[in-house]
């Protein structure tokens, strides 16, 4: 059966259509940044997206995230590098969409939102273009200017976050088929939502690590005992 997925996998991956395909629904990411009402309704309703194009613009900014460490001059971020894992710079990014996809798709039926999982996580990825669009740039101009030039590079960057948050909001409207202050209320509880899974979640480690604790300790007393 595994090998069957891949080798469908591949087929698909080296048809011309569908990278036509992926680059036609990578694209429309610049439709819906600069048009986002009638951009995340194509995008779920009239399928104009599509998981891969939304799978490499969460890649893209995971990218980039690891290039500003690196190459953002130090005037604007200091970076101890020594302090710094790139599997945690990773899950700051990927853990919380998670989750955040995972929690918004769980109150759904309560707040009788007509978004599904594909959506969620679908219409959250493209809302994360203006990150790497603007970011991108702003390593090159990080070394360029100087501190006291520094407001345009802040303003720019301060810009790219509250671009990206604007569109999530305007994507669970779309993708829910809520009012603005319905949006509100439910993107705040699911950022409730969100607390309580990594409280269950914080919780259950928790007590594997302590039940895996006890097991050893346990195995440690009957060795002393027996042996």
């Amino acid at each position: 059966m595994s090998e069957f997925v891949n080798t469908s996998f591949l087929a698909k991956i080296k048809s011309r259509a569908w990278w036509q395909e992926f680059f036609r629904t990578l694209r429309f990411a610049l439709h819906v940044i600069i048009h986002p009402f009638d951009g995340f309704w194509d995008l779920t309703r009239e399928r104009r997206g599509s998981m891969a194009a939304a799978n490499f613009i969460v890649f893209l900014a995971l990218f980039t995230r690891i290039l500003r460490l690196q190459y953002t001059s130090f005037l604007f971020i200091r970076v101890y590098w020594a302090r710094v894992n790139v599997f945690i710079e990773f899950l700051t990014i990927l853990l919380p969409l998670l989750i955040w996809c995972v929690a918004n798709w769980s109150l759904t039926t309560l707040f009788e939102g007509k978004g599904r999982m594909k959506d969620i996580y679908t219409g959250t990825a493209y809302a994360l273009t203006p990150y790497v669009l603007i970011q991108l740039p702003l390593i090159l101009l990080s070394n360029v200017v100087t501190i006291e030039e520094g407001a345009f590079y802040t303003v720019l960057s301060n810009i790219s976050l509250l671009w990206c948050g604007l569109l999530i909001v305007v994507a669970m409207m779309m993708i829910h088929d809520y009012s603005l202050g319905k949006t509100l209320v439910f993107m705040v509880m699911s950022l409730f939502g969100m607390l309580v899974i990594i409280f269950l979640m914080l919780l259950f480690f928790s007590l594997i690590s302590d039940g895996i604790a006890y097991i050893v300790s346990l195995y440690k007393e009957l060795s002393f005992r027996l042996y």
